[in-house]
């Protein structure tokens, strides 16, 4: 009883977007273990700022603002996101799955400053000059957009669709082990600069366990199948993260982990990033959530922010 009553609320992004992800794959540590039987659903709202460079020479920035609603089972949940963006980029960078991401697949002189050096014409890198894939004139990325024209567009993002099913419950041996699953549906424009116009999905697992009354532990890994827009070959990812939290108080507990994610394009470096997040817990109804995470490396944001709320019934 105890155990369930503290596993209560890790903190996510959503990014990821951002935080990264987030839609929050890896970052989403909230509403963990099962739930009382008088609560089967919860909606939230977590918008998440990121900006970063990601690899490139150009700095872009995605705003994120998902809308979930998220149905609450005896061992698991199923949750829908609903997502709208704002992304600032030349195209050489967008969301996969909510994360800022570096999708032109050329690291030579067409990823330096001005572009035009390099890429074949369905490299999907910014060559400088048209790209005639299954009819689309690309340029940068999945865009018509120059090495360093930074454009703003916004609109809707990518819907995912995701799942957990609690298969351990935790005791005082043995922690709480969850399988998840979840899909993204290509519902953001690619040419926008949005999302990569392709469906993924992905499975995974998340391990949490209190350590005394204050402490929590967490693990969690997963590998998601990346789907290939014409012309771009897109390599699957696999990511993980583990951490620590600890509660000053029953409702408010604090946090902090690392994670990383395993670059889509062959020879880039992968994302890794510290993440720093607090929850309060204000009634059984109402849950509320911020973070701030640190870029590791050049495939991840220089920075990204989080602030969010729940509200269960």
């Amino acid at each position: 009883m105890i155990a369930k009553k503290w596993t209560g609320a890790l903190i996510g992004v959503t990014v990821l977007m951002g935080l990264w992800g987030v839609d929050g794959q890896a970052a989403d540590k909230s509403d963990q273990g099962p739930v009382p039987p008088e609560q089967n659903w919860q909606v939230g709202f977590t918008p998440s700022y990121s900006s970063g460079k990601f690899g490139t020479d150009t700095t872009s920035s995605f705003f994120y603002a998902p809308l979930s609603i998220r149905r609450m089972f005896k061992d698991g949940d199923v949750t829908l996101v609903i997502p709208f963006v704002t992304a600032t980029t030349d195209g050489r960078t967008t969301l996969v799955g909510g994360t800022g991401t570096r999708i032109d697949d050329n690291g030579g002189s067409n990823s330096g400053p001005g572009g035009g050096g390099g890429g074949s014409n369905d490299d999907g890198g910014c060559s400088g000059k048209g790209s005639g894939v299954s009819g689309k004139d690309r340029v940068c990325g999945l865009t018509t957009r120059a090495a360093g024209q930074k454009v703003t567009t916004v609109g809707l993002g990518d819907i995912i669709l995701k799942g957990r099913y609690y298969a351990v419950e935790e005791n005082d041996y043995r922690p709480l082990i969850a399988v998840t699953g979840r899909m993204k549906l290509p519902t953001a424009s690619a040419s926008q600069g949005l999302g990569t116009g392709a469906f993924d999905y992905g499975a995974g697992v998340e391990i949490s366990k209190m350590l005394g009354e204050k402490w929590i532990a967490f693990l969690d890994g997963g590998y998601n199948v990346i789907g290939d827009p014409d012309g771009i070959n897109f390599q699957n990812q696999h990511w993980y993260d583990v951490g620590a939290g600890y509660y000053f108080t029953r409702d408010v507990l604090v946090s902090a982990y690392y994670e990383e994610y395993r670059s889509i394009l062959r020879g880039f470096v992968n994302a890794r990033d510290m993440f720093l997040a607090a929850n309060y817990t204000a009634s059984a109804a109402w849950r509320f959530s911020g973070g701030v995470a640190l870029g590791l490396s050049d495939g991840a944001p220089d920075f990204a922010l989080t602030a969010g709320t729940s509200y269960r019934f």
